[in-house]
C-alpha cells in the first residue's frame, strides 16, 4: 500500500484482490472515494477531505443514519450474550423477532424465516410459493431487480442474467403497472407474482393507486400467490412501516431486508400467511441459512421496528417528504431544461430527468456538490433519491440547495441551458 496516499493504495489493493474493474470505474469517473469516518446523514472521505450527505443509503440500509447510537448501544449489548446460534434449533432470539414482525406486517402473515440478505429472502419466496402450489411459473416485472442469488436473479431484469447463460424455465416479465399485460400472462401455470412495491432499479414508477389490489385479485383467481419485495420500500421508507400499505393489500408473501439491519448488522426476513407454513411443518429442515437470523443481531432488527413503527417516526418522514415534494417543484420550474419532477411516495424518490445521458451526468455532479446519489442502473433518466429518514427539515433543505446547484452543472455539462 502506498503509505504517502493511503487513498490510492487502498483503490491499488482493491483492484488486485477484490474488483478491478470497479476500482477502473470510479478512478476513471472522478469519484475516488473511500468510506473513513461515518455518522448520521455524513460519510467522510478516508483523506477526511470531503464529506457527502448520503442520499443513497445503500437503498436503505442506512434509513436510520451510518452508525446509529441506538443500534450500536444495541449491537453491543448483544455481544455481551450472544452469538451467531444455531439455524437448526429453536432459538428465542429469532422467535421474539419473528413475533414482532408478525405483530407489525399486514393482515395474517404470522410466519417468518430469517436470512442475510434480500437476495436469499426472495429465493426463500419463490421456492416456497412453487413447493405451495406445486407450480413453476413467476412473473415479474420488466426491469426489476430482486437480488444477484439463483431465482431471484431470474425474476429480475435480462442485463443482470444473461451473461450466465439461458433463463431458468419459468420466469416471464412483464411491464410494471400494466394489468393488461399481467392478465395475459397469468394462468393456471403460475406459481406467483412478485413485484417490488416502488421499483429501484427501474428508475422509481409510482403504480396507480389499484393497481396491487387489482392483481391481487388475478393472483386470487388464478390460484397464484402475491409476493412483495418491501427490500427498500419498508421500514418506513414511504411514510408508512411498510410500501404496501399505501395500497390497501395485504400479500401473501413479503420480503424484507437492507434497512431491517440498522445498517449494523445482516439480516433480512420472509414472512408469509400461516397457511403456507404447512410446506415448512412436512418439511421442517428443506430450508437453512447458517447466518440466517443470527442470534446476536436480532435484537438490532427488533430495535429498528420499534422505531421505524413509532407513530411520532413515520409522521417526521411524511413532513421531510413534504419538504422535498416542495422543494422539487421550485427546482423544475427552475430547471425546466433538464428536470421533469420528482417520482415519490415518502422518502422513496426518484429524480426525473429528460433524457438518459442525465443521470450518470447528475450522479458526478451530485458528488461534486456534496451528496451521494446514484442513477437507476435500469432507467438512467432517474437518478435514485434516498435521504436517511432521521435528517431535520434544514439539513433537508441544504440538500434542496445543493441539488440546485448540481442539475445547474448538469445542464452545463450536457449543453441544456
Amino acid at each position: 500500500m502506498d503509505i504517502d496516499d493511503p487513498k490510492k493504495g487502498i483503490f491499488e489493493l482493491f483492484s488486485r484482490h477484490v474488483s478491478s474493474g470497479k476500482a477502473g470505474f470510479f478512478e476513471g469517473v472522478g469519484i475516488d472515494f473511500v468510506f473513513g469516518k461515518r455518522q448520521g446523514p455524513f460519510v467522510w472521505d478516508i483523506s477526511g477531505t470531503k464529506r457527502l450527505i448520503n442520499c443513497h443509503c445503500n437503498g436503505g440500509v442506512f434509513n436510520l443514519g451510518h452508525r446509529n447510537p441506538l443500534m450500536v448501544q444495541t449491537l453491543k449489548d448483544s455481544l455481551d450474550r450472544y452469538d451467531i446460534g444455531n439455524h437448526h434449533l429453536v432459538s428465542e432470539q429469532r422467535a421474539l423477532l419473528a413475533r414482532r414482525l408478525a405483530e407489525l406486517t399486514p393482515g395474517d402473515m404470522s410466519y417468518t424465516v430469517f436470512g442475510v440478505g434480500g437476495g436469499e429472502a426472495i429465493d426463500l419466496a419463490i421456492k416456497l410459493a412453487r413447493g405451495h402450489t406445486g407450480r413453476t411459473k413467476v412473473i415479474s416485472a420488466c426491469g426489476g431487480y430482486h437480488g444477484h442469488t439463483g431465482l431471484a436473479l431470474a425474476a429480475g431484469d435480462e442485463q443482470y442474467r444473461k451473461p450466465f447463460g439461458p433463463q431458468p424455465p419459468g420466469f416471464v416479465q412483464v411491464p410494471f403497472n400494466d394489468l393488461d399485460s399481467l392478465s395475459g400472462e397469468i394462468d393456471g401455470r403460475t406459481a406467483a407474482v412478485i413485484f417490488e412495491t416502488i421499483p429501484a432499479t427501474a428508475g422509481m414508477p409510482v403504480p396507480d393507486k389499484d393497481f396491487y389490489a387489482r392483481v391481487k385479485d388475478r393472483c386470487k383467481d388464478a390460484g397464484a400467490l402475491l409476493i412483495i419485495d418491501e427490500v427498500q420500500t419498508g421500514l418506513g421508507r414511504t411514510g408508512k412501516l411498510w410500501g404496501i400499505d399505501h395500497f390497501g393489500v395485504v400479500p401473501d408473501i413479503m420480503v424484507i431486508g437492507k434497512g431491517l439491519s440498522g445498517g449494523i448488522y445482516p439480516i433480512s426476513a420472509t414472512c408469509f400467511r400461516p397457511d403456507l407454513e404447512a410446506f415448512f411443518k412436512q418439511n421442517p429442515f428443506i430450508h437453512v441459512s447458517t447466518f440466517g437470523g443470527a442470534e446476536v443481531g436480532c435484537p438490532v432488527a427488533l430495535a429498528v421496528l420499534e422505531e421505524s413503527s413509532r407513530p411520532e417516526f413515520l409522521a417526521h418522514v411524511e413532513e421531510l417528504a413534504r419538504i422535498f415534494a416542495d422543494g422539487f417543484e421550485g427546482l423544475k420550474r427552475k430547471h425546466p431544461e433538464i428536470l421533469v419532477g420528482l417520482r415519490q411516495l415518502g422518502l422513496m424518490m426518484g429524480i426525473e430527468m429528460v433524457n438518459d445521458h442525465c443521470g450518470p451526468i447528475m450522479s458526478k455532479a451530485c458528488y461534486d456538490n456534496g451528496v451521494l446519489s446514484v442513477y437507476a442502473n435500469n432507467n438512467p433518466k432517474v437518478s435514485q433519491f434516498l435521504p436517511p429518514l432521521v435528517i431535520d427539515p434544514a439539513l433537508a433543505f441544504e440538500i434542496i440547495e445543493r441539488i440546485d446547484q448540481a442539475l445547474l452543472d448538469s445542464k452545463t455539462f450536457l449543453g441544456l441551458g
